[in-house]
């Protein structure tokens, strides 16, 4: 028989078994923090994207169709893509805690505006890849010479049915396309 060797108390490991539950608490919030900031990237970079994709098609070089006579000239024409006809996914339902494949048919999704040139089509914008995030592109101002858009991207990470909201926006100032800095954020983890 071996005195003077001791084990631990039940009070000694009960504190050992709190301070392990409190950090594997810590460390589970901080992972779930951590995956929703990186979904969050997706719309982020895919406005960003858009965005580039608005300012190149406004600086592309484009004249009238009228046949000119000799020894005159015409001016270059630069104007936004017309609005989206929808967004894509179409509903919130399609991104509600889950993501959503666009379609490759013609006329569907990124496509949709295929034939009238307009919107994502007009952009070059699409994704190949499952998306967090419902997209949308508002031109505005078109008629009035105050030509503006808007990108938004939604989403519902959680599926609570609370949407989140980033968009960019971007206005034509001295017949130049100037954008946003920094996105607009609404309850970016949601």
């Amino acid at each position: 028989m071996r005195k003077g060797k001791q084990g631990f108390t039940l009070i000694e490991l009960m504190i050992v078994v709190a301070i392990v539950g409190i950090l594997a608490v810590l460390a589970v919030y901080g992972v779930r923090k951590y995956l929703a900031n990186a979904k969050t990237a997706e719309a982020r970079n895919s406005l960003g994207q858009v965005s580039k994709d608005a300012i190149t098609a406004y600086e592309k070089e484009a004249m009238s169709g009228t046949v000119l006579g000799q020894g005159s000239s015409t001016g270059i024409l630069r104007a936004l893509c017309d609005s989206a006809s929808a967004k894509v996914p179409s509903s919130a339902d399609g991104i509600k805690g889950k993501k959503y494949q666009a379609s490759s048919k013609p006329r569907e999704d990124w496509s949709i505006d295929s034939t009238t040139n307009k919107g994502f089509s007009c952009l070059k914008f699409s994704m190949d890849q499952p998306q967090y995030y419902m997209y949308n592109y508002v031109a505005a101002g078109v008629a009035s010479g105050s030509d503006s858009f808007e990108a938004t991207a939604n989403g519902d990470l959680n599926g609570d049915g609370t949407l989140s909201t980033f968009s960019i926006v971007g206005k034509v100032q001295n017949g130049s396309l100037n954008v946003a800095p920094s996105l607009t954020e609404s309850a970016p983890e949601e």
